[in-house]
């Protein structure tokens, strides 16, 4: 099941593409807010029901129709008629089309994550030793699961998701030792 917000999404992502081979300057700030946007997309389509999802969603969608304006005021430098292209497809979804296709993703997603807590996964190249990766979990006061020996997945409240990745980023470069 494809949602109009995901569809949005996808039409943004591909002008945001075609945007940067065209060599025209596209605020910084748009990439990491289109990743968070996803993410909140993906969380929703988990538990539609969760209140605090509907909401987060509700700020996804607000946040893509701010990045499509200023996606469309860089698109009219291209001229009238590349933005009617874009237009035409941004109406299409609002009417409920499938515009484009996400791509396959190897990605495996956790249908019982937590609600309210962030969720990081990590792929190493090569097993590591369990023990080592609990230590720090359990420092960060964070959940984890593994899938299986290489990768893991991680959750906890943000701030200490993301020390806790940081500290196990480490472990990327005693890989490549």
């Amino acid at each position: 099941m494809s949602l109009p917000s995901e569809q949005n999404w996808l039409v943004l992502n591909h002008l945001i593409t075609d945007l940067n081979k065209k060599g025209y300057d596209v605020p910084s700030g748009i990439n990491p807010e289109m990743g968070l946007i996803r993410s909140s997309i993906s969380s929703y389509k988990r538990d539609p029901s969760h209140p605090e999802l509907i909401n987060e969603l509700a700020k996804a969608e607000m946040s893509l129709n701010n990045i499509q304006g200023t996606l469309l005021t860089i698109a009219e430098e291209e001229g009238d008629e590349y933005v009617d292209h874009w237009l035409d497809l941004l109406k299409r979804v609002m009417k409920g089309e499938e515009v484009f296709e996400f791509a396959k993703s190897r990605s495996k997603f956790l249908a019982n994550t937590p609600p309210g807590l962030i969720t990081g996964r990590i792929t190493l190249a090569d097993p590591l030793a369990e023990e080592r990766v609990q230590e720090i979990a359990e420092w960060n006061g964070l959940i984890i699961e593994f899938e299986d020996d290489t990768t893991i997945q991680l959750h906890g409240d943000k701030p200490d998701l993301k020390v806790g990745l940081r500290e196990m980023g480490s472990f990327f470069l005693e890989q490549q030792g």
